[in-house]
């Protein structure tokens, strides 16, 4: 293929003075370039500076399967679209309210099982981790006690698979609503018992574990049947039982079930006439329980 030599004169005019023209000898000097695009760079140069470009037009849309050319303009929606506006999440400030309410529940929740892998670690102080603790499960429930957000989460286990949550410690405890300090006996008593470890539990201590058994046997022999009125009342009777003894008596883990159970419900949820009557008979059987371990000290 013929080639443009390095070092080539180019004869160019550079001025007409009369009839005469009077011209220059250019020694350019340029790479060896393929003569077909030396001439097309040639025609280039000489042509207009208007030029136009061909671009293929494909219509409103591009095809799939053809290149994008440098004069291809998309029409679609995409195209439209403001980059610097910002984006709503939320079409009112009660739907807001939702999403950041259960959003604060996410965090709890992640919160939480941070907080029990540390104490399973011996990271922090029973009693810090029973105040931290005890403040994330009210929290949770607070937040909880409203119908709409209630209503959406739906319960613990659904909101947990549907957000690909895996926190199985944070789970358990606020099935529970309470810390593991006050749920699991020899953890919640290591404080309060060892005191009185050689002596036996005080006379007041025993006193109100029992007037905590009572109280509840009678709410629900008046037919109180609701979570938020039988909730706090086993839950008084566990932590009062774990300040008395840190040994486990006959069908103390019924107790914990129902602790469970009840923490379950919604707020405004009724146990049954059956689950009532299942579970006078579990906690009368826990009160015998109670009683007999007491007559061994």
């Amino acid at each position: 293929m013929a080639q443009l030599r390095k070092s080539q004169k180019v004869i160019a005019p550079t001025k007409i003075s009369g009839e005469t023209a009077e011209v220059l000898p250019v020694q350019m000097t340029t790479p060896s370039i393929p003569l077909p695009i030396s001439r097309l760079a040639l025609a280039l140069l000489s042509a207009s500076d208007d030029v136009t470009m061909y671009t293929p037009q494909y219509g409103s849309q591009q095809p799939s399967y053809a290149p994008v050319p440098h004069g291809y303009i998309p029409t679609n929606f995409s195209s439209r679209i403001n980059q610097d506006e910002e984006v709503k999440l939320a079409d009112s400030s009660a739907e807001r309210d939702l999403i950041d309410s259960l959003a604060e529940v996410y965090s709890i929740i992640r919160t939480l099982d941070g907080l029990e892998k540390a104490y399973q670690k011996d990271a922090l102080p029973e009693n810090e981790y029973t105040e931290m603790c005890s403040k994330m499960i009210k929290q949770y429930q607070s937040i909880l006690s409203d119908k709409n957000v209630e209503r959406e989460f739906r319960d613990l286990d659904s909101f947990m698979r549907e957000w690909d949550i895996t926190c199985p410690r944070a789970a358990e405890t606020l099935r529970a609503g309470l810390p593991r300090t006050e749920v699991y006996a020899p953890q919640a008593s290591q404080a309060n018992v060892a005191p009185v470890a050689a002596a036996g539990p005080s006379a007041g201590l025993i006193m109100t574990a029992t007037e905590n058994f009572i109280t509840f046997l009678d709410a629900l022999k008046l037919n109180y049947v609701s979570k938020s009125t039988l909730h706090p009342l086993l839950s008084d009777v566990i932590q009062s039982v774990n300040k008395v003894t840190d040994k486990d008596f006959e069908h103390r883990g019924k107790i914990i079930q129902w602790l469970i159970t009840l923490n379950q419900m919604r707020t405004t949820e009724e146990l049954s006439e059956e689950q009532a009557g299942d579970l006078a008979f579990d906690m009368e059987q826990a009160y015998n329980g109670f009683k007999s371990i007491i007559a061994q000290h």
